[in-house]
């Protein structure tokens, strides 16, 4: 990793043992029923392998996509798999940032604390965004013997039982119906990346251009770090709510970062959306309590758990995340409306195939595009 004097920019160690120290415990339940919870999520995330191919039809007959490993994990499993991924992505960015600190006075002095303190601030942040992430697709960080990835660069599916726990209890909902439909989501997403064999490059590459394409100062991105801990720690002045609430993707400066930042959204927008969509049009098969768990799930991602969650959901931009939901999964039924699942699916033939920004608003602009103009 880039380093000064022997310091690295971040101490990722230090921001493992930060977050796994702080990281709130997870619901109370015996060891019996973590093995019982374990076993069932690896069931799901299996079955859910066969409806969501079944319902997408992103895999033709006879094909037989990369397999990828499903790993049941706690709060501390998700961030270690997190900071290995978060180390990978951003080395152009931590190269700059050491080049311009090299080049400073007393550079190498910066580089022995600040990288601790970065490592101690990425920790809090993880910390708090351990006990509420359900799942997830990994797709970047490399395999190790503790977190195994798929072959050729392949990642893994990492499903929070903790976390599912908590949520379905807090839900007051089917245990074994929530559990399979968490599944299905976070099924979809593995069948995105291992479906579409070009994805996983495209969009590292778009992370990688952004990342390379910054000019932040240092100090600044150790600066809005440091809001974001303060905010999580209940340290800000009083009077500074507001100025809080910034998201760190206001460090975008260059006419660059924002094209490449609108083709991003467009992305994840289609991904998440096409998730929801997905769980939702296989739910009702497989899923007695689907309409239910839905209701319940919609209302509490809108309403947050607190003045706290909410200044920090805005602070690191899940707030953005929440709409990517929404209007991803609004593009994917017009669209399916509109031209039925195979022609929905053509989404999928290139980079020049996927929605812009603007066409995730307005879905008839990517079927004139796409279809009209084909046709």
């Amino acid at each position: 990793m880039t380093s000064i004097g022997g310091a690295e920019m971040v101490d990722w160690s230090l921001a493992v043992a930060t977050a796994t120290r702080l990281v709130r415990p997870g619901p109370e339940v015996s060891r019996d029923e973590a093995r019982a919870v374990v076993a069932e999520l690896r069931r799901h995330a299996k079955a859910s392998e066969e409806h969501v191919r079944a319902y997408t039809r992103m895999i033709p007959e006879g094909h037989e996509p990369e397999e990828t490993p499903i790993l049941v994990v706690d709060r501390p499993g998700w961030i270690r798999a997190n900071v290995a991924g978060f180390r990978e992505l951003l080395k152009p960015l931590l190269e700059k940032m050491q080049e311009r600190r090299a080049g400073s006075p007393g550079g190498a002095v910066l580089g022995a604390v600040g990288g601790k303190v970065t490592g101690v601030e990425l920790g809090m942040l993880l910390s708090f965004l351990a006990s509420r992430v359900l799942g997830q697709y990994e797709t970047f960080a490399p395999a190790t013997r503790e977190l195994p990835a798929g072959e050729h660069g392949g990642g893994r599916l990492l499903l929070v039982a903790p976390n599912i726990v908590h949520v379905e209890r807090e839900l007051d909902v089917a245990p074994h119906d929530f559990r399979l439909w968490v599944c299905l989501h976070e099924e979809t997403h593995r069948t995105q990346f291992t479906g579409v064999p070009w994805l996983r490059d495209h969009l590292q590459g778009e992370i990688q251009s952004f990342l390379s394409a910054t000019d932040v100062d240092p100090m600044t991105v150790l600066e809005r770090l440091r809001e974001a801990a303060q905010t999580l720690a209940g340290a800000r002045p009083e009077g500074e709510e507001e100025d809080g609430g910034r998201s760190l993707v206001e460090l975008v400066q260059t006419p660059e970062q924002r094209e490449i930042l609108g083709r991003l959204t467009a992305v994840m927008s289609l991904l998440e959306g096409h998730a929801d969509y997905v769980m939702d049009g296989v739910g009702p098969q497989v899923v007695p309590s689907v309409a239910e768990i839905r209701e319940k799930f919609q209302q509490r991602r809108a309403r947050g758990a607190s003045r706290l969650d909410l200044a920090l959901r805005k602070l690191l931009g899940l707030d953005a995340k929440l709409r990517q939901y929404r209007d991803g999964e609004k593009f994917v039924r017009a669209v399916v409306d509109e031209v039925g699942m195979d022609g929905f699916n053509r989404v999928w033939t290139s980079p020049n195939t996927l929605p812009t920004k603007a066409e995730i608003a307005k879905p008839a602009d990517w079927v004139a595009r796409v279809h009209r103009k084909a046709e």
